[in-house]
């Protein structure tokens, strides 16, 4: 090759290097300018776990994303479940971020854990919705139950399963997990009512939310109690009520047990007289707040048509929130409450192990 050709040949490789730089500099310019202008069209969900509570993925998430669609037509939303791991939620925050979410709706796993993601959110422009649990840091919105009201009523439908029996009545108590602050608010409330309409709280444990360990811990008490030695049961929810039942069914004790969350399962047992109540907190409206608010911060609006009240958290005071009321279920009232919602019809809870004990109960 002469001189000539060889310097066409470099003069030709040079100005195809030069557009091919120039086309990866637009591109890599391109991906930059969006993380920087974030994503205006997406809202993280990050939800807690799905082991003892199915209601995560049976109802939170279909209606938080449903009226998402219904209110912002072109949103989406990057969904997450933590699987019980603060460390694996920590992973999802931090990624919602870097793909440039500018909303995210967080029902935070160990609340007490989330000061320090909250705070970089914030300094980066990122508003975080807190969802049933009050996450720690500067949340921007909070929507959840009256949590200490939920408590009480939990007592209440305690006292009244005991019946005129209550006043002379020991309770073993198996609370949530104490890094949940809902789970001191539950047992506050609790102890606002059986405190003086009990005779004792004989036996007081966290279960940490975990079927296995309300069971080794229902074990415990019988074992330090003996099978006459307590009246009635708290459970802060139905997960745990659930692993209760059946050690003390294994162990010939026949005692009232009351849980939360209006799970399915828990109802059945309700209707077949094996639990005596859970606390209803109605998805759908809690979930549509959460969806409300998000969108709201979403598109730059006031949340306060929405949060009317307002909360403190262990770092935050003034918090806006929207705060829902709690229902008492029993079976007299399944009809009027978890099927009149429509939240389970009542062909949901009569499978065939419980047709009898629904037909006796008068559930249509």
């Amino acid at each position: 090759m002469n001189a000539m050709m060889r310097r066409a040949v470099i003069a030709t490789a040079a100005v195809s290097m030069a557009l091919s730089m120039a086309a990866c500099g637009k591109a890599g310019g391109d991906k930059k300018d969006s993380a920087a202008s974030g994503d205006t069209k997406s809202i993280g969900l990050l939800l807690p776990e799905n082991a003892s509570s199915t209601r995560y993925e049976s109802f939170d998430r279909p209606f938080i994303e449903a009226k998402v669609k219904a209110l912002c037509a072109d949103c989406k939303v990057l969904y997450n479940n933590a699987e019980g791991s603060a460390a694996k939620q920590k992973q999802q925050f931090d990624t919602l971020i870097a793909q440039g979410v500018k909303v995210i709706v967080l029902d935070a796993f160990d609340a007490t854990s989330t000061q320090s993601w909250v705070k970089e959110a914030a300094d980066k422009g990122v508003k975080v919705v807190a969802y049933d649990r009050l996450a720690t840091g500067p949340v921007a919105a909070y929507a959840s139950f009256d949590n200490e009201k939920v408590g009480e009523l939990q007592g209440q439908a305690l006292v009244d399963a005991l019946g005129g029996k209550a006043a002379d009545a020991n309770i073993v108590m198996i609370n949530g997990d104490d890094a949940d602050p809902n789970a001191g608010q539950f047992k506050a409330g609790a102890h606002k009512v059986l405190d003086g309409k009990v005779k004792k709280v004989v036996y007081e444990q966290s279960g940490e939310w975990k079927p296995t360990v309300a069971g080794q811990k229902i074990g415990a008490a019988i074992t330090q109690l003996g099978k006459d030695g307590f009246q009635a049961v708290y459970s802060a929810n139905d997960g745990m009520a659930g692993a209760i039942i059946t050690q003390l069914q294994a162990a010939g004790i026949k005692v009232p047990v009351g849980g939360q969350d209006a799970g399915l399962d828990a109802v059945q047992r309700i209707v077949n007289g094996d639990q005596a109540y859970t606390i209803y907190k109605a998805y759908k409206p809690l979930a549509d707040s959460a969806a409300e608010l998000a969108v709201d911060l979403l598109q730059g609006k006031d949340v306060k048509s929405v949060a009317t009240a307002s909360v403190d958290s262990a770092t935050d005071k003034g918090i806006p929130a929207k705060l829902l009321d709690p229902k008492i279920v029993t079976k007299a009232n399944i009809n009027d409450t978890v099927i009149a919602d429509g939240l389970y019809k009542a062909a949901d809870i009569c499978t065939a192990d419980y047709a009898a004990a629904c037909a006796t109960a008068g559930l249509k």
